[in-house]
């Protein structure tokens, strides 16, 4: 498979996921981990328009149709973003999407260990991560069947 037909098949999931997500949600606000360009953030913001949405990444690179408010913006590390987001709000996080790393084992999964459980104590009772790529730390729950295996992935938080 192309790189393109792989990055293709990569959005379709992760909007799939977003937006089954979105509907099943509890209360609360969401968090956008890895704003990037800004179309996920974009996305959540246009399926969900009534939810206070979080942000946190390292710098502002999002087209400014895309970006959020500065008041829900935090700039910095996502393990300190993380404890001052929950220092902030609480565990108050209803829905989490996360889009960090660079798709090298090596150096994604040791980060994901250990980002795990800051985001875990940000998020409600049933809250729903979504991801690209398995948390060990979350209940993994089935992706939308339009989502090929191991292509973007789902949890719930229990508890």
């Amino acid at each position: 498979m192309s790189r393109l037909d792989s990055v293709i098949r990569r959005l379709c999931a992760q909007r799939d996921c977003l937006n089954a997500a979105v509907s099943a949600a509890p209360e609360g606000a969401f968090l956008e981990i890895g704003l990037g360009n800004g179309r996920t953030y974009n996305h959540l913001r246009e399926i969900a328009p009534d939810r206070e949405i979080w942000v946190i990444d390292r710098a502002m690179n999002a087209h400014p149709a895309s970006a959020p408010p500065d008041a829900l913006f935090l700039c910095g590390e996502a393990d300190e973003m993380m404890t001052t987001l929950h220092e902030r709000i609480g565990r108050t996080i209803a829905l989490a999407h996360y889009d960090l790393g660079v798709g090298i084992p090596e150096h994604d999964t040791p980060l994901r260990a250990r980002l795990a459980p800051l985001l875990r104590q940000l998020m409600t009772d049933k809250a729903l991560l979504v991801a690209n790529a398995r948390f060990d730390l979350f209940d993994t729950i089935p992706t939308p069947e339009t989502v090929p295996t191991d292509r973007y992935f789902m949890h719930r938080v229990e508890g």
